[in-house]
């Protein structure tokens, strides 16, 4: 994109949410020319009945959004939400995503939320969702347990072999060779929203604990280690975010000409009184890094850096 640059973008709010609509749980992918944004559209109905759904916006300047195209169908048992990342397998598009159970108006998803795909030819039209046996095909989907947030990943030490982070017992690892017949593997102590990205010689995983973005990484994608940093950005500074901040998505656009970047997207909730409500006003907000050390967003191109990232920089950044 010749001539763009970050710092036209006039905002780190890319979508704002208001009373009735609240936007959560972005992942990106950079297709064509395209940004492609899926997220957990959230809208509260005049009743008061809340639903969630998977919707998509795109941009080819990350300044433009189009208008949300809701991608789910409204229902309360299912709630299709928390897409977690879109992944090129074989001759489709993968995208990962989760129910989030909700029938009686509760605040949390119920112990039925699974996690499924959804397939797609040309990014615009998805197949129905397909539930994912993630404990194996011996054990019945009832029994598997609550499970949300996934994210998709092939392995580099083993190409062919797809991995599958989700949200359980902190987050709980299944592998595939054809995203059809699972393995489970085990768990790892971490918050929700897991990404996990290759990053020079190691995989880092972006992970949310109650506020921030944590670090954690690995050389194979089964043994990990926290790194001691937490990202907040600029949320002492940001109202829409002061309650909270989370789910990291972070896309690789270090050959992404006009930008050479990484670009963190991830969710802000403002306060309501002494409690976050997630169901409104949410929004979804970018920052980029040249290193994943130091931080950078719009608005006076304000910064941050991670010291406890840097300690490790000439390692695991090694190319």
């Amino acid at each position: 994109m010749p001539g763009f640059k970050l710092n036209d973008i006039p905002s780190p709010i890319v979508l704002q949410g208001n009373r009735r609509i609240a936007y959560r749980d972005p992942a990106v992918l950079y297709h064509d020319g395209i940004f492609r944004l899926y997220y957990t559209l959230v809208a509260t109905e005049p009743d008061g009945r809340v639903y969630l759904y998977t919707a998509t916006s795109e941009s080819r300047d990350l300044i433009h959004w189009s208008a949300p195209r809701r991608l789910t169908p409204k229902d309360a048992n299912l709630n299709y939400s928390s897409p977690g990342n879109i992944v090129r397998f074989r001759d489709r598009w993968i995208m990962c995503l989760q129910t989030y159970p909700r029938p009686n108006g509760e605040k949390y998803a119920n112990e039925t939320a699974r996690i499924y795909t959804m397939e797609s030819a040309d990014l615009i039209h998805w197949s129905e969702p397909e539930l994912l046996l993630l404990k194996g095909n011996e054990v019945a989907p009832e029994q598997m347990g609550r499970m949300i947030d996934p994210y998709l990943i092939e392995s580099r030490e083993e190409p062919g072999k797809w991995w599958c982070f989700y949200k359980q017992n902190g987050v709980s690892m299944s592998f595939s060779y054809d995203l059809k017949q699972w393995t489970y593997y085990g768990h790892a102590n971490a918050g929700e929203n897991v990404c996990v990205v290759p990053v020079g010689n190691r995989y880092v995983m972006l992970h949310s604990p109650e506020n921030g973005i944590g670090i954690m990484t690995s050389a194979d994608l089964k043994s990990w280690t926290p790194e001691n940093t937490l990202l907040t950005l600029g949320q002492q500074d940001w109202e829409w975010a002061r309650g909270r901040i989370t789910a990291g998505f972070l896309l690789d656009c270090l050959d992404v000409e006009g930008i050479g970047k990484y670009l963190l997207f991830f969710h802000g909730t403002g306060p309501q009184g002494e409690d976050v409500i997630f169901d409104t006003h949410a929004c979804i907000g970018i920052a980029w890094s040249e290193d994943l050390v130091e931080w950078h967003w719009p608005q006076a191109n304000r910064t941050t850096r991670s010291n406890a990232l840097n300690l490790h920089k000439k390692t695991w950044l090694k190319q």
